[in-house]
């Protein structure tokens, strides 16, 4: 059986790679999003707090023995809390400024994170085994379908969609939107912004963790697998609108099946064609699909 006078297989299988690859997109631009549109910093160095996630899961289970399921939850939490440090020491003075300054410090972070794991570790690249329970594939008869994969792609939609359901649609999530419209107003109500803003970055450090940990036993841990995604991810934020949640994981999940289905049909255009969109969705909506116009 031929789909588009390729074997169903071969379609099907690049259409899933395509999906798994959306939902990192979609689970890190999520963290960009939630990132600029609550504080309006442009963060650099989510590439690096991706990495981190994937290392301290290596690290936890190479040093200290602890599996992939309780580093599921420990690596984010310390990817956060990494976060929380950093904004406390230095994204705190940046609020009242320019965006820009913001994204030169961040992408310094970036460059020196990557710089020390890259002296500590070189750039060969750790393996990561997947846990047993998720090892295997099932036969759905059209297509083999690799356990992990699919639990990767349920997981990051859960919380991608979780996430935007806290932010737009809780009583948590309209305190941390007007505390960074109107922050005097929403302190005298008794609310501690700076600690609403601080757990922010926080948070969307940790979802930059979590991808890491998702992706370390689909791709080998090294230094060097956040700076190789992170311009693609901001290309998705650019596309699906800056600060937009939903915008991102929409447009994150879409444009990794493009670029998977772009595999099949012409393979030589897969690693641009995201950046084509972008310059297409520019110039014809230069707020993204999902941004507000200015």
């Amino acid at each position: 059986m031929e789909i588009f006078g390729i074997p169903h297989q071969a379609f099907l299988g690049q259409l899933l790679l395509g999906l798994v690859n959306g939902t990192f997109y979609a689970l890190l631009s999520l963290g960009l999003a939630v990132i600029f549109g609550l504080l309006g910093i442009v963060n650099f160095s989510h590439g690096a707090l991706y990495m981190m996630g994937a290392f301290a899961a290596w690290i936890m289970l190479d040093k200290l023995g602890i599996n992939y399921w309780f580093a599921l939850l420990l690596a984010p939490l310390a990817v956060g809390a990494f976060g929380v440090l950093t904004e406390r020491l230095f994204l705190k003075h940046l609020y009242k400024l320019d965006p820009l300054y913001g994204l030169l410090l961040t992408f310094g972070l970036a460059l020196i994170t990557e710089g020390i794991f890259r002296e500590i570790y070189g750039v060969s690249g750790q393996t990561y085994n997947v846990p047993e329970l998720l090892s295997g594939a099932t036969n759905l008869g059209f297509m083999v379908l690799p356990n992990y994969r699919a639990w990767v792609v349920l997981v990051s939609l859960v919380v991608c969609f979780g996430t935007w359901y806290l932010i737009e649609r809780t009583r948590l999530g309209a305190y941390l939107r007007a505390g960074t419209e109107n922050a005097p107003l929403v302190q005298a109500f008794g609310i501690n912004v700076p600690l609403m803003v601080m757990l922010t970055y926080g948070a969307g450090a940790a979802l930059a963790g979590l991808a890491g940990v998702l992706a370390a036993p689909i791709i080998q841990v090294n230094p060097l697998m956040g700076s190789n995604l992170i311009i693609v991810v901001f290309a998705v934020v650019v596309i699906g609108g800056m600060g937009s949640i939903m915008g991102s994981i929409l447009t994150g999940l879409g444009l990794g099946i493009v670029e998977g289905l772009t595999r099949v049909f012409y393979p030589e255009a897969s690693s641009i064609v995201v950046f084509v969109i972008m310059v297409v969705v520019l110039m014809i909506r230069p707020a993204g699909l999902f941004g507000k116009e200015a």
